[in-house]
């Protein structure tokens, strides 16, 4: 899950990060009573949403004056913002954030994360910040710093200074951004998160340490944990589709494809998406449907995916153990009797029942082309969208 960039600050303020002054406005008129508060010019203000490269795109502006808020403010609330990393679609600008403006000496990168091939946190550092750091790991990956954290220590102070050293911090400054590494962690380990990032972590002009952006992707399975965190949530910044999967506990995230994959198990729908795309496809989502979803969740799921105009066909493809093959079947033919499909379904199932389900499906009157293996279903569904 993520959350906003004043939703993250919050939490960094909590945790005693240093964070500029700031406030969210939902409207121009509270914008304007922020500005007032402030009693001072210039701010800085930024739309709020779940997407980086705000800057870049318009997202992120300087204000001297009241009108000057005032004209931006309007311009942007309400309309959507769009980044290298929302596509062209952009992102709706529901919100702003208001703070007080910084006066910038170098910017810096700061992360932690999960490294998935090792089993470790991954703390990360830059000293060109202010930058994506995709571009900064393509153009000049010797400038990325990686500190691997033991999982049973924790990030030590000497690493935290060591980072800072490497950064090129000298005297009470090397505390001060050690300081706010070991601070980070905390926030990491106690929330929970997947992902905690600064960018930039700014040195002012004044000789004082600043967040001036945060960012943080918390760890989903974990939420039950932060009821408060889970209000955080904005629906507004996901997909329709994806909003309405949830509601079935249905683990479905949109892509830009046009062949529809239903499969059960997180690693086998990974899987059918790489051998659609190898079969010379594209997945136009990943839909895992778990293994003890019922008829009605294998029913919603079939009308979610279906929702989707890019689709142009759709790939089933169920390894059969706790969700049964003739459950699948019951699913597919209740959903078709609702949903009347309108583009052509591959469907590829083994396991347990299969003979039923297959005999359910032939005898349900539904036109389905049927495949003995993940490969031939993929062909065929690549076939069959490309006559669409």
């Amino acid at each position: 899950m993520k959350v906003h960039e004043h939703q993250a600050k919050e939490i960094f303020r909590k945790y005693g990060l240093p964070v500029p002054e700031g406030y969210p406005a939902f409207t121009v008129k509270e914008a304007v009573e922020i500005a007032e508060r402030f009693g001072k010019f210039p701010l800085v203000v930024k739309a709020q949403i779940h997407a980086g490269g705000r800057g870049k795109a318009g997202g992120v502006k300087v204000v001297k004056s009241i009108d000057e808020l005032e004209n931006y403010v309007s311009s942007i609330l309400g309309k959507k913002l769009a980044t290298f990393q929302t596509g062209p679609e952009g992102l709706p600008v529901s919100r702003v954030y208001i703070e007080e403006a910084t006066n910038i000496d170098k910017e810096y990168y700061v992360s932690i994360t999960l490294d998935r091939s090792k089993s470790k946190l991954v703390l990360m550092a830059s000293a060109e910040g202010g930058m994506e750091i995709e571009e900064v790991a393509a153009k000049n990956p010797d400038a990325i710093i990686k500190v691997e954290i033991d999982p049973f220590l924790g990030l030590k102070s000497y690493q935290a200074r060591e980072v800072a050293l490497q950064l090129g911090f000298t005297g009470k400054l090397i505390n001060k951004v050690a300081s706010v590494l070991l601070k980070l962690y905390e926030v990491y380990i106690k929330e929970d998160a997947s992902l905690v990032e600064i960018n930039p972590l700014v040195l002012t002009k004044e000789g004082n340490i600043v967040v001036l952006d945060a960012k943080v992707d918390f760890d989903d399975n974990a939420l039950y944990r932060h009821p408060e965190i889970m209000e955080m949530e904005d629906p507004t910044q996901e997909s329709e589709l994806e909003v309405e999967a949830k509601k079935y506990n249905l683990n479905y995230i949109k892509l830009d494809g046009n062949i529809a994959c239903m499969v059960n198990g997180a690693g086998l729908a990974m899987a059918t998406m790489d051998t659609i795309k190898l079969a010379g496809g594209e997945p136009a989502n990943f839909l895992d449907v778990g293994g003890s979803a019922n008829a009605e969740q294998i029913a919603n799921a079939f009308k979610i995916i279906l929702s989707d105009p890019n689709v142009k066909a759709i790939f089933i493809n169920i390894f059969g153990g706790i969700l049964r093959c003739d459950r699948l079947a019951e699913g597919i033919i209740k959903a078709s009797e609702e949903v009347k499909p309108h583009v052509p379904i591959v469907v590829r199932m083994e396991g347990t029942n299969v003979e039923l389900g297959k005999k359910m499906l032939n005898e349900s009157g539904l036109n389905l082309i049927t495949a003995d293996t993940m490969w031939e279903g993929a062909l065929k569904a690549v076939e069959v969208a490309n006559k669409q």
